[in-house]
């Protein structure tokens, strides 16, 4: 017989029924949903009780985020356990482009160049992009907006001189 365990999982019917109704929704991440059924698997109160171990199996998380998940749940409730806590130099917060602003520089750098142009620079789309975005963003954002499509704007022929071939492509 293993140790008691520390930490006990007891939900009223009101957190039940919160915890249900976002795995209802549509729009609930997986993450979040995970969350919210591995709470209601290692619930004492109601139906079932599942180990830790085949929680985790059955959610498809590791131990480590079943005893985060708990002690969250212990210490601040069912709000602590239904909000993501971000991390200030996590890669979201960091981003200078969302999506939506990383698919209008693609939409602009697959349009037609400037007059005067055969093709578009890293400096013409800044200008543009702070023109019609209205977000100051640097060149460096907009070539590495650029390169995660794998969006290249020397790709075609500018008719200045032909494209030699690389050895391994």
């Amino acid at each position: 017989m293993g140790r008691p365990s520390k930490y006990i999982i007891a939900l009223s019917d009101e957190e039940l029924k919160k915890l249900k109704s976002v795995l209802r929704k549509k729009k609930t991440s997986r993450n979040m949903r995970r969350r919210c059924q591995t709470l209601i698997d290692l619930d004492t109160l109601h139906g079932k009780v599942l180990t830790h171990e085949q929680c985790a199996k059955s959610n498809g998380i590791c131990m480590a985020t079943v005893s985060n998940i708990i002690r969250d749940y212990c210490s601040g409730g069912i709000d602590e356990v239904l909000t993501y806590k971000r991390n200030g130099n996590s890669d979201q917060a960091r981003r200078k482009l969302d999506g939506r602003g990383e698919a209008k520089v693609i939409e602009i750098a697959c349009g037609p160049v400037p007059d005067g142009r055969s093709r578009w620079t890293l400096r013409l789309l800044e200008e543009k992009c702070r023109v019609e975005l209205e977000i100051p963003v640097s060149k460096d954002t907009i070539g590495r907006a650029l390169k995660k499509t794998n969006f290249d704007l020397t790709g075609t022929t500018t008719g200045v001189s032909p494209q030699k071939k690389m050895r391994n492509s």
